[in-house]
């Protein structure tokens, strides 16, 4: 199959052509033709088609438009056309479109290698796929960009063709053949497509010198000269310049050789200077050497076009000056610059015709001479740059229609364009290569600072410069702002300018609105959408790092789809990243900025809004712990959520560990947040969701600290089944780190209110865990009698995993007293409740207890297959802890029974694990291979 661009849009198979159907069904075509067999995202789909006027059923109308191309496509097969995540694709080898077809025939002539006898059949072979204007029989601003951009490589392809045949026809491309010479008949064929060619594009000198020289080489000297003094009538008539170097050269060259007294063309009075209008290089500039080196390739690559991107003051505009600076040099014709102020007030932003309008003056084109009309004074632009080497920056562009107008058509200018927005319509369409620029890392910072104060400054005080580092949270332009103040101050110690950071963001201001954090934040803000900014404003008061699009939703109390397009909008505002599929993140400043933003909305709206999104995070995460712990003790059941609260439909224990695992810091940070805004009840519910994710991941000092926030939540609030749990917890999480006393005292006192409260199932659960504490103190004596008095309780309870668990404990400090064969009776009941309800995080923890007890009565076959077992169990349930635990234990049974490669091999697993846990047993582990197995090798 065959797809036609360079022309009318068509379709063809070998024998017939296809029916595209009416136009805008044809552009759909022409939208996914013109980047073949990659995706093309709806959206962009969309914005090609219909532009800023797409209908409200725009998504439909392109499902329809789709559904009948894929029909016309198949021909007996199946359809190219195909949907994938986000887009359509049309799955086809990119030659098989004529416009890609092109570009390879013009990339094999560009190649060096490439000799001109190929170079001559290849741009020949190009130029016969064009059969008229491109995309003709359809309309559009995308379609016209298109057209343009598509003839402009026309142009270039023929240029180089004429170019290499006349090298050719002259013998070689010496240059000293005269009119009608042996290569007339080989350049004959050139002058009727070029002389086509230069109706359509009047002002192209190098056009216009590739035909006079054609028709010079043909024997045509009287015609080639007359050509010459019509395009130099044209440029001064109509442009007001003289024609270029090339263009008068050559003139004088067929002068001398037709034997004429030599005339050179008048010349302007006042010669206009090749423009240099870059502004001052920045002398402390420093780092940034990956994009550098990317700007740097984009320039060997012999791209046309960049786009520099990130979020205000993260250094775009020195970052792409100090580059241009750079390479200045290899633009011989100029360097043209224009602050287009896209995020100024309205009354500041440079339009483009204003900024068109100071390219033309630079370029020395008369005020006379200047067309009326933003279209007029374009086509100038583009006529006055094509065949010329200039590097054009456009620098704060708000979008890229607002950089559009200002691009040159030719190949050899180089256009960079910075800007707080992605750009992703250059990119889509005109091909722009991104250099996204991120916040400096903490090394770069500390450069900046260095080149800026004085390395020995900053020796001085190495922890104060961290704090300033820390609180300019990687910013170039607060770090310039920090850097102009301890500047201005050199005697002031730097401990003191990092300790006024800490208040708020008048401190980063220096009275210039361009060295002002707020005033240059408050440009990008004012560009959003009401909608846009109200969750901007509402993300200042997120408590956590980052925030997926559900808890966006809830924070603002709308759908999740909703959610998603206003995160997507402040991501292209670059007001927020996407680090991490899903995941939004502001940086400090930003964050501190919508904070202030936010302090500023009415009270109660403040309050609805952090409600909504503490109460995702809870029933979010009561849902993840109830999936991975069907049969923990439990917390009664949190109140209904507010309207507005979208928690997710997590589908089972793998995607609520996932969820645990990305929301974990700001679960973290949510308990602190909502203890301190009064949301007591909230913050004691969320930290009790947590403890399983804390004991699993290791993450005991979090815990820890988590849990004593939550117990004086739960106390302020009066809620003493929150202040009994937690103490329970609190006890479970000293005993991880082997705080003993700390860990008795807060069981005893859980105990307490349990006993209070007349809740048998938490008593039960208590006194498991004080047994778990005296057995690490050494005293099973004691922790079997709190066993058998939890499974006392039990009993008279309906709950078979908690009883299960209790016989299982039972049954392991039987083992420690000696006791193996009453532990294997305890196990074996216990196995038979818990596979009964399917709990196989109890199945293997009873199947180690059952392995221990095998091994200690010297049955070794048993206990290794029991151990091994519980090690599948657990590392199906993610549970790393008990994986390493019981793997240690059955590298010590298969040690004891003789197999020491095997024991070998489970201790380094196990010793892996603790390792990646930063779990001390890890140490023990290696230890025990270093006495146990001193031939190995044991790090």
């Amino acid at each position: 199959m065959e797809f036609r661009l360079l022309g009318p849009i068509e379709a063809w198979t070998a024998t017939r052509r296809l029916d595209a159907g009416p136009p805008r069904q044809r552009l759909v075509l022409a939208a996914v033709a013109a980047d073949a067999g990659r995706l093309v995202p709806i959206e962009t789909i969309i914005d090609r088609v219909w532009a800023g006027d797409a209908p409200d059923r725009a998504r439909h109308a392109l499902y329809v438009y789709v559904a009948r191309l894929r029909g016309a496509l198949q021909d007996g097969g199946a359809s190219p056309l195909v949907r994938r995540s986000g887009g359509y694709v049309l799955d086809v080898d990119p030659e098989a479109v004529d416009l890609h077809r092109f570009r390879a025939l013009t990339e094999q002539a560009r190649d060096p290698r490439t000799s001109d006898t190929a170079r001559v059949a290849a741009l020949r072979q190009a130029l016969d796929l064009w059969r008229g204007a491109p995309l003709a029989d359809v309309a559009g601003p995308w379609a016209e960009r298109m057209r343009e951009s598509w003839r402009q490589q026309r142009l270039d392809a023929a240029v180089a063709w004429a170019q290499a045949a006349l090298r050719l026809g002259q013998g070689g491309g010496d240059g000293a053949g005269g009119g009608g010479g042996a290569g007339a008949g080989a350049v004959e064929p050139l002058i009727g497509p070029l002389t086509e060619l230069a109706a359509e594009h009047p002002y192209a000198e190098s056009l216009a010198a590739a035909l006079i020289e054609a028709l010079h080489e043909s024997g045509h000297q009287a015609e080639a000269l007359d050509r010459y003094t019509r395009i130099r009538r044209k440029l001064v008539d109509d442009l007001g310049t003289e024609p270029g170097a090339e263009l008068r050269d050559l003139h004088a060259r067929l002068l001398r050789q037709a034997g004429a007294p030599e005339t050179p063309a008048p010349q302007p009075a006042a010669p206009v200077p090749a423009a240099a209008q870059l502004p001052l290089d920045l002398h402390s500039f420093t780092g940034r050497t990956a994009e550098l080196d990317r700007l740097d390739a984009i320039l060997e690559e012999a791209v046309v076009l960049a786009t520099v991107t990130g979020t205000a003051g993260v250094g775009k505009t020195s970052l792409t000056v100090h580059w241009a600076h750079r390479v200045a040099g290899r633009f011989p014709d100029g360097q043209l610059y224009a602050d287009l102020n896209g995020f100024g007030g309205a009354d500041t932003v440079v339009t483009p015709a204003q900024a068109v309008r100071g390219f033309l003056d630079a370029l020395g084109v008369p005020p006379r001479r200047v067309p009326a009309d933003l279209a007029a004074q374009t086509a100038l632009f583009r006529s006055l740059t094509s065949g010329r080497r200039i590097l054009i920056v456009l620098d704060n562009a708000r979008d890229a229609d607002h950089a559009r107008p200002l691009l040159p058509g030719g190949p050899g200018c180089l256009v960079v364009v910075t800007s707080r927005t992605n750009l992703a319509g250059l990119i889509a369409a005109e091909g722009a290569q991104p250099v996204p620029l991120d916040l400096l890392t903490h090394g770069e910072a500390t450069r900046l600072l260095a080149r800026r104060l004085g390395r020995a400054r900053l020796d001085a005080e190495p922890s104060a410069v961290d704090e300033i580092v820390a609180a300019c949270a990687g910013l170039p332009l607060a770090l310039a702002i920090v850097a102009a103040r301890a500047a201005l101050r050199p005697h002031q110690p730097l401990a003191d300018l990092a300790a006024e950071l800490r208040d708020d963001l008048d401190q980063f201001d220096v009275g210039d609105t361009r060295g002002d954090v707020r005033a240059v934040f408050s440009s990008s803000y004012r560009t959003l959408s009401d909608a846009a900014a109200r969750l901007f404003r509402l993300i200042g008061l997120h408590p956590g790092p980052d925030i997926s699009a559900p808890a966006a939703a809830s924070l603002l109390g709308v759908p999740v789809k909703e959610a998603r397009t206003l995160l997507a909008d402040l991501v292209r505002a670059h007001l927020l990243t996407e680090p991490a599929a899903g995941r939004f993140a502001a940086h400090d400043l930003l964050r501190r900025y919508a904070a202030e933003l936010a302090a500023k909305d009415p009270a109660g709206e403040r309050t609805a809004a952090t409600r909504r999104l503490l109460e995702y995070y809870l029933h979010t995460a009561f849902a993840a712990t109830t999936l991975q712990h069907p049969f923990q003790v439990r917390v009664p059941d949190p109140a209904p959520p507010s309207a507005g609260v979208v928690p997710p439909a997590l589908a089972d224990q793998a995607a609520a560990s996932r969820w645990f695992a990305a929301e974990y810091p700001v679960l973290t940070a949510a308990v602190h947040a909502a203890a301190t805004t009064g949301f007591d009840s909230l913050a004691w519910q969320i930290a009790w969701t947590l403890t399983n994710f804390f004991q699993r991941q290791g993450r005991h000092h979090d815990w820890i600290a988590t849990q004593r926030v939550a117990l004086a939540a739960a106390h302020r609030c009066g809620d003493r089944h929150g202040e009994a749990h937690l103490q329970r917890v609190l006890g479970r999480g000293h005993l991880a780190l082997a705080n003993y006393d700390d860990a008795h005292a807060a069981l005893t006192a859980s105990l307490e209110l349990f006993r209070g409260l007349d809740d048998p199932v938490g008593r039960a659960a208590t006194h498991l865990n004080l047994g778990e504490v005296h057995e690490a103190q050494g005293d099973n004596a004691a922790a079997l009698d709190h066993a058998e008095q939890a499974l006392a309780l039990y009993r008279t309870t309906d709950r078979p995993s908690s009883l299960a668990y209790a016989l299982n404990a039972s049954a392991w400090y039987h083992i420690e007293l000696g006791d193996p064969g009453q532990a294997v009776g305890h196990c074996r009941q216990a196995l038979a409740l818990q596979q009964k309800i399917d709990d196989r995080h109890g199945q293997a923890a009873t199947l180690d207890t059952l392995a221990y007890a095998h091994h200690r009565m010297g049955v070794f076959a048993d206990a290794i297959a029991c151990y091994r077992r519980a090690v599948a169990l657990t590392h199906a349930l993610a549970d790393s802890p008990n994986e390493a635990g019981i793997g240690d234990r059955l590298g010590d049974a298969l040690f004891d029974s003789g197999d020491l490669p095997a024991a070998q091999a489970e201790w380094r697993k196990a010793m892996k694990i603790y390792d990646e846990l930063t779990h001390p047993a890890a140490d023990k582990i290696r230890a025990k291979l270093a006495a146990r197995l001193p031939q190995g090798v044991t790090g």
